[in-house]
């Protein structure tokens, strides 16, 4: 963004060190906090030695506000004065630097993927089984409790994986993802290594803290009470499942930062777009938007409701409607959205079975030496013995010698490809349909590369389409069928509206009325209730293909 707005000049400028960023999406928030560090620095409140903290939930977040970062900031200022990690790395760092506090072992393994999900893999837990057993560890974590009290909660609790799993990752001497911020927050309850931190970072930023757990927040306060930007969006929150809590969150924040600044100008999504993502915000509590350029956007852009009678015609229309896009804009990124995969898989068996180019993100997508390698093996692959095998993972890293593979690179490729393998075969894939899901590249593939794209509400949340087709828009479906209390189809709706915040030129949100289970047995379905507040701000299906016959593409193209 080469001009700041109003109110990013007014975060720059902002002299207090605690400081409320209210920012959907769109609307600037990473370029946000590269001016509220650069202004942190410029104007002395953090004096040097002293550093800027700031934590986010994704390695891909981190190198991203990084990038914004040092284009305000001189890479000499930003590598002595400004320190980026995600929570777990800053969890780490707290673990191996001050173990021994709390009578650990700083040499404990660290955690470089989901062990919890890897053992289950390992000792072919079923899905609902390993679920259940990792929630509960989950819960029980995010808790400042040590070992003993994690058994003896496990214990009480009778679940027999949960408390195996435990068991074997003390006996292993490793910690997992939700053992990082338990044991940094019990490290942090000794005020000397608190005091460290507090005195090292004389300023603190946390990126999304609709998605901080309260047990994060705990850390963030011993380290940067009274001295933190928090920025994010109430209205995104939608990792309820993974310990966030949105509204609790919102209300200490508000009560700790004395200044809020809200950013509402969209420089995403076109007019129509936002005025759909608006009819949700009683919903949501979000902030309602604008866009920051309405008439840069050809025609205002467009937002519609289709209706189908069957998923078999719902396909078929969408198949159409990327197929006309794509020919009159063949740059065009195309997100085909669900509330869950199981919804989608009838649009994904139409857009596969097309000619026009797709991406399943839920796909591997490989550097070429993995990408050979797997696609040599699975041909080969005996299956009976491996639905044999004791270890379906060990059997795999034999089968393409694994132990034989130098090169560090290939190696962590390799092991996720691994993982990957594994979970689609125990889901009853053939070796051949999962040879033929195999793609060359690189995750940054993803993000850029123009056609189809076919995802789940939750994976890459914050990425944008120049369009987006939210499938499955029934009630049990979105919202999701479990989510009977009111805080749960709260965060149902910010999922929708966080589905549809992720187009630009236009959107569309469709629904069958008759929708065959996984058994094939075929259900009626009422339209989702969130289609209320919708219906008055979209286009019936008559207007919206109007809307595309008359479209300027060339400008379309071009925005």
């Amino acid at each position: 963004m080469l001009n700041p707005t109003q109110a990013q000049l007014e975060i720059k400028a902002h002299p207090g060190l605690d400081l409320l960023i209210t920012a959907p999406a769109g609307c600037g928030k990473t370029e946000a906090l590269g001016l509220r560090v650069a202004g942190l620095l410029s104007q002395g409140a953090v004096a040097a030695p002293r550093k800027v903290l700031v934590t986010t939930f994704s390695n891909r977040a981190r190198d991203n506000i990084r990038n914004r970062i040092g284009t305000h900031v001189s890479p000499n200022l930003m590598r002595d004065r400004v320190t980026i990690a995600n929570f777990h790395g800053i969890s780490a760092r707290i673990f191996k630097a001050h173990a021994e506090v709390v009578g650990l072992d700083p040499s404990l393994l660290i955690p470089e993927s989901d062990w919890v999900g890897d053992e289950c893999r390992r000792q072919r837990v079923n899905f609902n089984a390993a679920g259940a057993a990792g929630e509960l560890l989950r819960t029980i974590k995010q808790e400042a409790v040590d070992d003993a009290t994690v058994m003896e909660q496990l214990e009480a609790a009778g679940n027999r994986l949960a408390i195996r799993l435990e068991t074997l990752r003390i006996s292993e001497g490793r910690l997992t993802y939700d053992d990082l911020p338990r044991v940094a927050e019990l490290i942090l309850a000794h005020d000397e290594v608190a005091d460290v931190y507090r005195n090292h970072f004389a300023a603190v930023i946390v990126d999304e803290f609709q998605d901080l757990t309260p047990q994060q927040l705990r850390i963030v306060n011993r380290i940067g009470s009274g001295k933190t930007t928090y920025a994010g969006d109430l209205a995104q929150g939608i990792y309820r499942f993974a310990g966030a809590r949105p509204q609790e969150v919102y209300a200490a924040i508000t009560e700790e930062c004395g200044t809020t600044i809200e950013l509402n100008e969209s420089h995403r999504s076109s007019p129509n777009v936002l005025q759909v993502v608006n009819a949700l915000s009683c919903l949501t509590t979000g902030t309602p938007l604008k866009a920051a350029d309405p008439d840069s956007w050809p025609g205002g852009g467009i937002a519609a409701v289709l209706d189908y009678p069957t998923v078999e015609k719902e396909s078929a229309g969408l198949l159409v409607i990327c197929r006309y896009i794509l020919s009159k804009a063949p740059n065009q990124r195309i997100g085909v959205i669900s509330r869950t995969g199981a919804r989608r898989r009838f649009v994904d068996e139409a857009v596969a079975g097309s000619d026009l180019p797709w991406y399943r993100w839920e796909d591997g997508v490989f550097d070429t030496e993995t990408a050979r390698i797997l696609k040599v093996v699975l041909p080969r692959l005996d299956r009976k013995a491996y639905d044999g095998a004791d270890d379906p993972v060990a059997y795999l890293r034999q089968a393409v010698d694994f132990d034989g593979i130098q090169d560090p690179a290939t190696r962590e490729g390799l092991a996720s490809a691994i993982t990957w393998c594994v979970d689609l075969l125990n889901e009853g894939n053939t070796p051949a349909e999962i040879r033929a899901r195999v793609r060359v590249g690189d995750q940054t593939t993803l993000l850029n590369i123009p056609g189809v794209h076919l995802l789940n509400a939750h994976v890459g949340k914050g990425q944008q389409f120049d369009w987006v087709l939210i499938v499955g828009a029934e009630d049990g479906s979105i919202p999701f069928f479990l989510a009977q209390d009111s805080p749960s189809r709260q965060e149902e709706a910010r999922i929708f509206g966080v589905m549809m915040s992720r187009a630009r030129h236009g959107v569309v949100v469709s629904h069958a009325a008759a929708v065959p289970a996984q058994d094939g047995r075929v259900f009626n379905k009422e339209p989702s209730p969130f289609l209320v507040q919708l219906r008055e701000a979209v286009a019936d299906r008559r207007g919206f293909r109007d809307w595309l016959e008359r479209a300027d593409w060339d400008a379309i193209s071009a925005r």
